[in-house]
């Protein structure tokens, strides 16, 4: 039996209650395949502050180091805002990022048909929506020296080298190929000289993938052009900045951010999370909607454990329950049911091991009649 060495990192907020609706499901998903999770969970973020003084320890970090795979549910609140940039949570994240090299951010954004009456857009202008935003993460002003600020200025630096740019390139070119082969670059060329470097070497890379159509957008247009017409997008690639804020306008053309699943990706590990924060408003009320964690699950098991089937079923599931009108609170309208963060897992586990199980049946009936 396969065994794949998970470290959870639950973090603050919602994190814990959207991770537990991970683990039930890869729980689930265990007992039905042929392989086997064994799952560590440790602090990051403010849980890890308020433990030892730091938002993430050298101890931890080395067992993402030695895991095939980390997931993270989210870091950060208002507990901890007021401590000096070293020690705000969010660093945790940067250092767990930086450690394990992880140089893409992966943020897929598709609108389910059932929830197009949850967007804020019109049906029309986000249905058949399906967007992936390649995003620069271990470069950029994040992670630029010098950095600071004092009683009379603030600053960062943004800084990109070719072979940072160049390997983010050729990862877009890459997924774009087994997309619709479309791959829009997100810079600020007319402004900034980093972009237009940025600019230059994404049309190196692109020479090599000269069936693939490259386009270059300003931020700001891209920003608009999101709201205003998304299925003109298929894979976004920009830098670690834009990325972040992009990602999270075309997760609002899904209605909620709830819905989000990320993939971090570098040479050698891999970090799944959710795109949405702590949402400290609701943590502990059993209100958060786990769908974009346990899309990151989905996300885990077809990219790092290269099971694509499985995935598909988690994915399939989680459109099924949709479509029987189950919504957390973030996504209902009139209609539909609300239910709690623990009763949609509940829903989707269900789903899931239904279908997933009547699917081994066929492939089993299928085997056995071809031997006959």
């Amino acid at each position: 039996m396969k065994v794949y060495n998970i470290v959870s990192l639950p973090g603050d907020g919602i994190g814990p209650e959207v991770m537990n609706s991970a683990i039930k499901l890869l729980q689930t998903v265990s007992k039905i395949y042929d392989f086997k999770f064994e799952i560590s969970e440790h602090l990051v973020g403010g849980a890890s502050l308020d433990y030892c003084g730091a938002p993430i320890s050298s101890e931890v970090l080395e067992k993402c180091k030695n895991s095939d795979a980390v997931l993270l549910g989210a870091v950060g609140g208002p507990k901890w805002d007021s401590l000096p940039q070293d020690k705000k949570p969010e660093k945790g994240l940067l250092e767990l990022r930086n450690s394990l090299s992880l140089f893409s951010n992966l943020r897929p954004a598709k609108v389910f048909e059932p929830l197009v009456d949850s967007s804020t857009l019109k049906k029309d202008v986000i249905l058949g929506a399906d967007i992936l935003v390649v995003r620069e993460l271990t470069g950029g002003i994040y992670f630029g020296e010098p950095r600071g600020y004092n009683e009379d200025e603030g600053y960062n630096t943004l800084r990109y080298t070719r072979e940072e740019v160049r390997r983010i390139a050729e990862m877009a070119f890459k997924l774009a190929s087994k997309r619709s082969g479309n791959v829009t670059s997100v810079d600020k060329a007319n402004v900034l000289d980093s972009s237009q470097f940025w600019r230059n070497i994404v049309h190196e890379a692109h020479e090599q993938y000269g069936d693939l159509i490259l386009n270059d957008m300003y931020v700001d247009n891209a920003a608009m052009q999101i709201v205003l017409n998304p299925k003109q997008f298929d894979v976004i690639l920009t830098q670690n900045l834009f990325g972040d804020i992009l990602s999270d306008i075309t997760a609002m053309i899904t209605g909620s951010l709830g819905m989000l699943p990320s993939a971090s990706i570098g040479e050698k590990y891999a970090l799944y999370e959710p795109v949405h924060g702590t949402a400290p408003e609701i943590a502990g009320k059993n209100k958060a909607n786990p769908i974009a964690m346990i899309s990151s699950i989905a996300m885990m098991l077809e990219i790092t454990m290269g099971l694509p089937n499985v995935a598909k079923e988690i994915n399939n599931a989680i459109e099924l329950v949709l479509q029987s009108g189950i919504r957390t609170e973030d996504i209902a309208i009139d209609g539909t049911t609300s239910v709690t963060t623990t009763e949609m897992t509940n829903y989707i586990t269900q789903s899931f091991t239904e279908n997933a199980k009547k699917n081994l049946a066929n492939q089993n009936s299928k085997a056995t009649r071809e031997q006959l």
